[in-house]
């Protein structure tokens, strides 16, 4: 791995990336103009200016929100590894979920809910961990651990030696963390560089694409499958990008790019057939949060967080329905539920991972909520935060959401939106958390 070499020399680090963004500007053919925006030979209007909210110091209420959500992580540690559950009280996470916590950790470091001291030490420990994990065939992290014992497990955390796979857009995520450790705290560069000596994240990538490996249909062993939909895809390859990695077709809306008009608003899909490939291709809002929070969004993804956010005030307007949806744990079976603005020809379709109904699950995401209203200041996020408010229990953290059908609170307690309502407060209060120089 060769990361530490790309951050030898600054200067030939900024010189990469803003060549990458020239060349990202040419080849996509994007261009600005008052009238709105051009992507390859699609044209979507801009209706509206953007409501961004200005970066400010936290109120006393919001403060105790971001201590809410730590108390998720304070519960779920597991001291002899460093590592944090990824639902309450059940002793496995993934690399997800792993980054979730790590985001949660540095968000709660900026926000001054835990001392630098504290931070420190979590940190490194979890950093140690990641540096002696038992990878698949040595190459990268299976896509679930128990955080006790660090064995290789299934998503029922049971063991598998030889592991499951892995999941390149869950490496993807945990990388953005280490981004920002390596720009904002220096004194983890050596620790990060030997989680990434240990990892070999060339294995995940072939001709910019990203793929993740799952046991071989045929025959022992593991195979490659294209990974990511629009959305998803471009977030887990911003960080790798940043690594010098060749993440190009990747990184690219255009190839697969489709625009479907939902309440009125045209929405970014994935034009890719779920049946052909294998895949769903959910439109969710957890995607374009976490680009807009971290990254700061491009210029099309900035414009597209902001079109699948509309879709979901639209919705209100038209229903009476508070509408923040997103990919969530869920408190009866199955257990977990894409709550999506468009997906396999839908809209508003809720299913789940197995492609079944789950339109009974629709929620209120809580995470969603919390990162709409970092990121916009509109009446529509204030109605959607006064809701969310009471979503919590003062002893676990944060809930996952409220159930649209009956009101029922979604008990459903996650490293997930516990990590992303931290995010979001330090973003209202910081502005993106990898910009460098927003500690």
């Amino acid at each position: 791995m060769e990361f530490k070499k790309a951050l030898v020399n600054a200067r030939h680090h900024f010189v990469f990336i803003a060549g990458l963004v020239t060349a990202l500007v040419v080849a996509f053919t994007i261009e600005t103009r008052d009238y709105g925006q051009v992507l390859g030979n699609i044209t979507f209007e801009v209706s509206e200016p953007i409501p961004l909210r200005e970066n400010r110091i936290l109120t006393e209420q919001e403060y105790l929100w971001a201590k809410t959500a730590w108390q998720y992580f304070e519960n779920n540690y597991q001291d002899n590894t460093g590592l944090v559950n990824s639902v309450d009280g059940y002793p496995s996470t993934t690399m997800w979920d792993t980054a979730s916590y790590m985001m949660g950790l540095i968000s709660a470091e900026k926000l001054n809910v835990v001392s630098h001291a504290e931070f420190t030490l979590r940190m490194e420990k979890v950093l140690n961990t990641l540096a002696r994990l038992p990878l698949i065939e040595g190459q990268l992290p299976n896509k679930a651990y128990n955080t006790k014992t660090l064995e290789m497990v299934d998503y029922a955390n049971q063991p598998v030696p030889k592991g499951i796979g892995w999941s390149a857009i869950d490496i993807g995520r945990i990388l953005v963390p280490f981004n920002i450790l390596i720009w904002q705290y220096p004194e983890f560069n050596k620790p990060v560089n030997n989680v990434l000596n240990h990892w070999n994240v060339t294995e995940m990538i072939d001709k910019g694409y990203l793929y993740g490996s799952r046991p071989a249909v045929k025959g022992d062993g593991f195979e490659l499958v294209q990974e990511g939909r629009i959305g998803y895809e471009e977030y887990a390859s911003k960080a790798l990008s940043l690594m010098g990695r060749d993440v190009f077709n990747a990184m690219k809306y255009i190839d697969y790019l489709d625009l479907v008009e939902i309440d009125g608003v045209e929405i970014p899909t994935d034009k890719r057939d779920p049946a052909k490939y294998h895949a769903h291709n959910y439109v969710v809002s957890e995607s374009y949060i976490l680009d807009s929070l971290e990254f700061g969004a491009d210029s099309i993804s900035k414009i597209f967080a902001y079109r699948v956010y509309k879709a979901q005030e639209n919705r209100y307007e038209r229903t009476g329905i508070l509408t923040a949806v997103s990919e969530d744990n869920v408190d009866e079976s199955p257990y977990f539920v894409y709550n999506t603005v468009f997906s396999d020809g839908k809209e508003w379709n809720a299913i789940s991972d197995q492609g079944d109904d789950a339109s009974h699950l629709k929620t209120l995401s809580t995470k969603a909520a919390f990162g709409w209203y970092a990121l916009y200041d509109t009446p529509y996020t204030s109605l959607l935060i006064d809701d969310a408010k009471a979503l919590y229990s003062k002893q676990k953290g944060w809930y996952s959401g409220r159930y649209e059908s009956d009101g029922r609170t979604n008990k459903a307690i996650t490293a997930n939106t516990n990590g992303i309502v931290l995010e979001s407060l330090a973003y209202v209060q910081n502005g993106s958390l990898l910009s460098v120089g927003a500690k």
